[in-house]
């Protein structure tokens, strides 16, 4: 495999985690909302595991930035 697909693979496991992570984090805590100014919205497992994989491509490239 070239050095970007080996990027590419990386990158995917990295996101997945961050995903695994962010579904473990809806599921330990249930439902999550936020409240402002006497309104409420609920929020899902779906933008918490997007959340999730946003984190997880974050510490990739800190990971990337640091050891290159």
């Amino acid at each position: 495999m070239s050095e970007h697909n080996n990027d590419a693979v990386e990158a995917g496991i990295y996101a997945a985690a961050g995903a695994a992570g962010g579904a473990a984090v809806s599921a330990t805590i249930g439902g999550i909302g936020l409240a402002a100014m006497g309104t409420a919205v609920g929020i899902g497992m779906t933008p918490v595991v997007a959340a999730g994989a946003v984190v997880g491509l974050a510490a990739y490239g800190l990971k990337k930035a640091l050891f290159q």
